[in-house]
């Protein structure tokens, strides 16, 4: 399975520390911001599937950044769960108010807060607003992202086909196309936060066919740092005499050999939202 993306925004070096080896040895991919400000830029480019808040950060408040991660269209469905030392009834309200997911106070039991992340991320997982596998907001959320979207000026809706995922599930398995279908949603975020703008959007309608609302300036240099960084990355999925070759040899039904390229996005403009089922 691929592991859960975890970003602990964090000034205590201690806390941070401690967080960090604790959640890697639980299988989670973790990343640490000391600041505010870096842990919103991280949550656009990382695109965690929670994000764990401390209210007091050296340059803004927790509840800041929480407004500014709700407030954004690719981070707006991440799940929030603060840990802070306030533990008074009005800063619970205010971080709940914000859309935080939960509120845990230091001191805390690690045992507890680890089955209250994994409670938050299932949870959002069930209610099929983030896919389980590549982390993206689900087509239960892309038509109300479409509407409040698409009036705008400079406004360009992408739909991305991943072709080449059936041929590589059939070679290297179920587990390894979960690690592909991973990297399908970090290859997104990336380049939405270096190519696009913060109130670019990416959604799954389906396993293999994604939605991209972007305000990119140049919506063509845009596609193509997508398309080639995706390319070039999903490489290493690939064993090296199928990666050299650049497709896969598979057996038809017939049994006869037959040639099926690499993983690779087909990307093409659309003006009508047709959403499906995830």
């Amino acid at each position: 399975m691929s592991k859960k993306r975890l970003l602990v925004i964090e000034d205590d070096v201690d806390v941070a520390e401690m967080l960090v080896v604790y959640f890697s040895g639980q299988g989670y991919e973790v990343f640490h911001a000391v600041t505010g400000g870096d842990g919103i830029a991280m949550a656009r480019s990382k695109f965690p599937n929670l994000v764990l808040l401390d209210i007091m950060l050296p340059d803004m408040d927790g509840f800041d950044v929480c407004k500014a991660l709700r407030t954004t269209m690719l981070t707006k469905y991440i799940p929030i769960t603060f840990l802070t030392q306030r533990d008074g009834r009005a800063d619970k309200v205010a971080g709940l108010e914000l859309g935080a997911d939960d509120y845990v106070t230091k001191p805390f039991d690690m045992e507890e807060l680890r089955l209250r992340i994994q409670g938050s991320i299932r949870r959002s997982s069930r209610e099929l607003l983030q896919d389980p596998r590549t982390g993206l907001p689900t087509a239960t959320l892309i038509n109300d992202v479409y509407e409040a979207m698409s009036k705008r000026p400079n406004f360009t809706r992408l739909k991305v086909q991943l072709a080449g995922l059936n041929a590589f599930r059939d070679r290297y398995g179920f587990v390894a196309a979960d690690e592909a279908l991973a990297y399908v949603g970090q290859i997104f975020s990336e380049t939405i936060a270096r190519e696009g703008t913060p109130d670019d959007f990416a959604g799954t309608l389906g396993e293999d066919s994604y939605v991209i609302f972007t305000f990119a300036p140049d919506v063509n240099h845009f596609t193509d740092v997508l398309s080639s960084q995706f390319k070039e990355g999903a490489k290493k999925f690939y064993n090296f005499t199928d990666s050299e070759r650049g497709y896969l040899l598979l057996n038809d039904a017939g049994g006869e050999e037959e040639q099926a390229p690499l993983m690779h996005f087909v990307i093409s403009r659309a003006e009508e939202l047709v959403s499906s089922g995830p």
